[in-house]
């Protein structure tokens, strides 16, 4: 089972029609599954694992 390593939510917010109606919209995060090196896996946006590679 991968653990998750970070502490984003989900963004709310409405979704609005042409007369205006609201309805309520969940903008979910990009998750991905990634295997360390130590061969634990860890769940992570793919913003940060993105910021990872890099860094490495």
């Amino acid at each position: 089972m991968a653990k998750k390593a970070t502490s984003r939510k989900p963004l709310s917010g409405n979704l609005r029609t042409h007369s205006c109606h609201a309805t309520k919209h969940m903008q979910k995060l990009n998750m991905v599954t990634v295997t360390k090196e130590d061969g634990s896996k860890v769940k992570m946006s793919a913003r940060e694992y993105r910021t990872m590679k890099k860094a490495a």
